[in-house]
């Protein structure tokens, strides 16, 4: 996980962009394939705080959505909502 500083909004709700990293395995026509790929993804409000607080390289679990960067962009981004992290379970 790489993240920039956190930033607040002008109506001071605090936001964390980051870059995660997913390395697993799926099956795909009865074929285990690897995937290992970097992908975008922000978070807003008190999970941003809270992500802030883990160390970078920690194993998360994520749940989120979906959608474009902005309006007038076709460049998809995960939106984090709920994170839970898998370090000592």
């Amino acid at each position: 996980m790489a993240r920039s500083a956190l930033r607040y909004t002008p109506a001071g709700v605090p936001v964390a962009e980051l870059s995660l990293r997913h390395d697993g395995a799926v099956a795909e026509a009865g074929i285990e394939r690897q995937l290992a790929f970097e992908f975008a993804a922000v978070a807003v409000g008190p999970v941003a705080v809270a992500l802030e607080r883990e160390p970078l390289g920690r194993t998360l679990d994520i749940a989120g959505f979906i959608a474009p960067k902005s309006r007038r962009s076709s460049r998809l981004i995960v939106h984090i909502t709920e994170y839970a992290s898998t370090e000592g379970v």
